[in-house]
């Protein structure tokens, strides 16, 4: 660790997940926090928001598939959380027989650092190479091998070397562009825009800028551009080296994570970004708002955070079997938010995969759909119920009889349809008035609703029509004592406000007494014995097929 400790720059180990498990002191003291406080914790908790996506959407999946990435510029928080440019390069490595991720970071100032060293180191070297009287040549192969641009200007702004990138991106050659002055290569305009980081290399400080540089083919590069200032044994300026790095395709990346980071931030979806392990990487603030938990509170957790109790361990199990067959789930799911209430949620989850098929990331985007689905319902409800009463109409009542015979075609069942029709209810509207009557339906309703079993049903047809459908009951002479109970029950008076109103029930019974009976005959036969009990004088009940 000692020796990690005395690397000169930022540098840290970690995981295939992205967890640290080495940092130097560097680092720690850029960050202003000590080993404990980062060691087995997420890497990411150092970069702001875009930053971490970008190394979700581009630099671990450039790892995996090439090994290493060089100069990928991000934003680092240091100490006080300000955001600190960095150029980040990582190289995967295999210890013990498991993959490891060297990162390496360089902040402004450490590059200025390390350019001076670099410089340091090639002034070394050129002694050496004088004295072996091959300077010149080894400077050349050595710059020329090196895939930025390198140039040197003396203070006099004349071109005193450049390597063969620097060459051909301006489309000279060495003798063209020895001795030649900066304004003469660069153009009017672009010394114009450089001159105030020339001015200030001169003046002894380093220089960092971006430039967008013309090609000999007519297209545009963007550049990286870092101002050295050469100075004397007494300190003189006495010239600058001018490094350039291409970063065309950086900028393309950082669009394509600028897009991203907006898509991420403002969409009205949840979305969560886990690593293979199921821990939770990302989060975006329509994440928060739908389910209340932060993204401090939700990084390094898994998503059973939201899960809730309203499905079973099968339902999970299926779920995750379609995301290892096909690598995506779609579908609708009961989630809980942090204060413990559930919404439903419209979500989908897709495996992100490296090109040899192995999970790196599982991306999960949800919405809240809990009040479109209670909508729904009270539709469905709507349809299903008679609106006065609240009890299933004739269409519930029909789809419900229908399984119910559907059952007893496969199994010995008993099945009895009782129909009832209200004696005296025309007087009651005819003397109180249709609200009255209204009223005194509701009543009914109550009352025989507060007689059903669980497994029975008491529906409406309309007017003061309506049929209990009693499900399995344990003989004839049940049925026949629970419409004689329904009845008397019936005849109890209603009061309506200093009123009373007084109604009867005429019954008919019928009963599944042959398989394949078709739940509208079942319906049609109560009915004809409903009106043979009103023949018999009302207030009582019959069985279909009684003489």
């Amino acid at each position: 660790m000692d020796r990690f400790d005395e690397l000169p720059c930022p540098v840290l180990v970690t995981d295939v997940s992205g967890q640290i498990l080495a940092v130097n002191a560097d680092l720690l003291d850029m960050l202003g926090s000590t080993r404990d406080q980062w060691l087995h914790r997420s890497m990411e908790a150092m970069f702001p928001l875009p930053s971490r996506i970008f190394l979700q959407t581009h630099v671990w999946p450039m790892l995996f598939r090439e090994g290493q990435v060089r100069e990928i510029r991000l934003e680092i928080f240091d100490r006080q959380r300000a955001r600190l440019p960095v150029l980040t390069n990582c190289r995967k490595f295999l210890l013990d027989g498991e993959q490891r991720y060297y990162w390496v970071l360089f902040v402004a100032f450490e590059r200025s650092r390390f350019e001076g060293e670099l410089l340091e180191a090639r002034n070394r070297a050129q002694t050496t190479a004088q004295a072996l009287e091959k300077s010149e040549q080894f400077v050349r192969t050595v710059t020329d091998a090196l895939p930025g641009m390198i140039a040197y200007w003396d203070r006099d702004l004349r071109c005193g070397f450049a390597n063969q990138p620097y060459l051909k991106s301006f489309g000279k050659t060495w003798t063209q562009m020895s001795g030649a002055a900066m304004q003469e290569v660069l153009g009017e305009h672009m010394f114009a825009m450089n001159l105030p980081h020339v001015q200030g290399v001169l003046a002894g400080q380093a220089q960092e800028f971006e430039r967008q540089l013309p090609r000999p083919d007519g297209s545009a590069a963007h550049a990286l551009i870092s101002y050295v200032p050469d100075k004397d044994a007494h300190g003189k300026v006495i010239g600058f080296f001018a490094m350039l790095t291409n970063i065309t395709r950086l900028k393309a990346a950082e669009t394509g994570m600028r897009l991203a980071a907006s898509v991420f931030e403002i969409t009205g979806e949840g979305i969560l970004i886990t690593d293979a392990q199921g821990l939770i990487l990302s989060v975006n603030p329509a994440f928060t708002q739908i389910t209340g938990f932060s993204a401090a509170e939700a990084l390094g957790k898994t998503p059973r955070i939201l899960k809730s109790d309203r499905h079973e361990p099968a339902f999970h199990a299926a779920l995750w079997r379609t995301i290892v067959d096909s690598g995506r789930w779609e579908g609708d799911i009961w989630n809980q938010r942090k204060d413990a209430s559930l919404f439903l949620a419209r979500q989908s989850i897709s495996a992100m995969r490296d090109d040899a098929g192995e999970v790196l990331r599982y991306v999960a985007v949800f919405n809240d759909v809990t009040e479109r689905w209670g909508n729904e319902q009270l539709v469905h409800h709507q349809a299903m119920h008679d609106t006065l009463t609240g009890l299933p109409n004739r269409a519930l009542l029909m789809e419900r009889l229908g399984q119910l015979v559907a059952i007893a075609a496969r199994e010995t069942r008993t099945i009895a349809v009782l129909f009832l029709d209200l004696d005296g209810f025309k007087s009651v509207n005819d003397t109180l008035g249709h609200a009255a009557g209204d009223e005194v339906l509701r009543v009914v309703a109550q009352r025989l609703r507060a007689q059903r079993r669980q497994t029975d049903t008491v529906a409406r047809l309309g007017g003061d029509e309506f049929v209990v459908l009693l499900d399995d009951p344990v003989s004839r002479q049940t049925v026949a004592q629970i419409a004689a109970n329904m009845i008397e029950t019936i005849r109890q008076p209603i009061d309506i406000l200093d009123r009373q109103a007084h109604v009867g029930a005429s019954i008919g019974v019928a009963l599944n007494v042959a398989a394949g009976v078709a739940p509208k005959d079942l319906i049609k036969n109560a009915d004809a014995a409903m009106y043979a009990a009103k023949a018999a004088g009302k207030n009582t009940f019959r069985f279909a097929g009684d003489s």
